[in-house]
C-alpha cells in the first residue's frame, strides 16, 4: 500500500496538471458512473494529501458550491498519468519500483538536496527538479514508473474506475479501496478522523497532539504509528525504519515512553516524508556518501536500515 509520501507526489501530478482546467470526467469500466456526471464538465480547484488519502476539488466557477472526489488507493489502486506531464528525476530514472520495493534507477544530480534535508536535490519546487513537461505516460501508486506516449488521448484499458482529462493531461484510476463524491462538510469529517500529517501541518499544536494521544496509550508504539487515527501516512516501511532510528522496541507501549522520544518520532517521520517526497524513495539512511547513495537509489536492498532484513544484520 502506498504510504504517505506517495500520495502526497500524486497529488503534486494533479496541482501541476489539472488544478485550473475544466476536467472531462468518466466512468469506462461503469462502476463511478454517478459521481462521474456530477463532477464532468467542472473545473478542478484544489489536491490535497492528507496521510494516505487524497482529495480532489472541483467547482463549475470561483464562486460556485464545491464538490470533492475522495480516493483511498488501498493495496491495489494506481493511478496512470499521460499527457504533457513532468516527472521528477527519480521517476524518470525509474524502471521497476519506487517508494517501497525493488526501485531500479540511476542516481540524481550531484546538486540534488542542497540545502534540504540531508539529501541530494533541489527545492520540492524547483522547475528543473521535477523536468520539463513531455509526451509520456506516468504510473503512480507504491511504485512508479515512466514510458513512451504514442497517442493522446489512448483508450482506456483494463478496469479504469475514472477517468479525468484535459486539453493536455489525462489520469485513470484503477483498483482503488475508495473513490467517493463528498460535499465539503463530508471531507472535513474524514480529514478529523485523521491523525495529523507533518506536511499538512507540521505545528507544534500537531505535534503535540501526537505526542498525547500516544502517551494515553497502552498499545505497543509497533501498532500506534500504523493506525492512522494517531498519525497520518505511515506504513510499515517507514514503521519500521523509525523505530529503528530511535532505538526503540516496537513492543514497548505508548504510556511508558519519554515525552523527548514522542517528539522526536514525529520530527524524525516529518524529516523521512520530505525525503520521500522529494525524490521518491523511501531512503531512510542519511548522510550517504556518493558511491551508497547511488547504490540506495538503485536497490531498496541498500536503501533501509532493517526493513526486509530479516536473519540479516541491522
Amino acid at each position: 500500500m502506498p504510504e504517505g509520501h506517495s500520495v502526497h507526489r500524486i497529488a503534486r501530478q494533479f496541482a501541476l496538471h489539472f488544478v485550473g482546467h475544466r476536467v472531462t470526467v468518466s466512468s469506462p469500466q461503469g462502476r463511478f458512473a454517478g459521481g462521474a456526471q456530477q463532477l464532468d464538465g467542472l473545473t478542478m480547484t484544489d489536491s490535497v494529501a492528507v496521510g494516505k488519502q487524497m482529495f480532489l476539488e472541483f467547482a463549475a466557477h470561483e464562486d460556485a458550491p464545491r464538490l470533492w472526489l475522495r480516493v483511498h488507493l488501498g493495496i491495489y489502486g494506481a493511478w496512470d498519468f499521460a499527457g504533457d506531464i513532468t516527472a521528477d528525476a527519480a521517476t524518470a530514472s525509474a524502471k521497476g519500483r519506487m517508494g517501497q520495493t525493488g526501485m531500479h534507477g540511476s542516481p540524481l544530480p550531484e546538486t540534488y538536496g542542497e540545502g534540504g534535508a540531508g539529501t541530494r536535490g533541489e527545492s520540492e519546487a524547483s522547475l528543473r527538479s521535477i523536468g520539463a513537461p513531455r509526451l509520456a505516460r506516468l504510473r503512480m501508486a507504491e511504485k512508479e514508473s515512466e514510458g513512451a506516449l504514442a497517442d493522446f488521448p489512448a483508450e482506456p484499458v483494463g478496469q479504469v474506475r475514472v477517468r479525468l482529462l484535459t486539453d493536455t493531461a489525462v489520469a485513470d484510476l484503477r483498483g482503488p479501496t475508495a473513490c467517493e463524491v463528498l460535499q465539503p462538510a463530508e471531507v472535513a469529517a474524514v480529514i478529523a478522523r485523521l491523525g495529523p500529517d507533518p506536511l499538512v501541518d507540521e505545528s507544534d499544536v500537531a505535534k503535540a497532539r501526537f505526542v498525547d494521544v500516544v502517551m494515553r496509550k497502552p498499545t505497543p508504539i509497533g501498532l500506534l504509528l500504523m493506525d492512522q487515527s494517531v498519525v497520518a501516512g505511515i506504513g510499515n516501511v517507514y514503521r519500521a525504519e523509525l523505530l529503528f532510528r530511535a532505538g526503540l522496541n516496537p513492543h514497548t507501549s505508548g504510556r511508558n515512553l519519554s515525552v523527548d522520544g514522542v517528539r522526536a518520532l514525529w520530527e524524525d517521520w516529518t524529516h523521512l516524508l520530505r525525503i520521500g517526497v522529494q525524490t521518491g524513495l523511501m531512503l531512510t539512511m542519511d548522510d550517504l556518501p556518493d558511491d551508497e547513495y547511488a547504490k540506495a537509489v538503485a536497490s531498496r536492498d541498500d536503501r533501509h536500515w532493517v526493513y526486509h532484513r530479516a536473519g540479516l544484520p541491522c
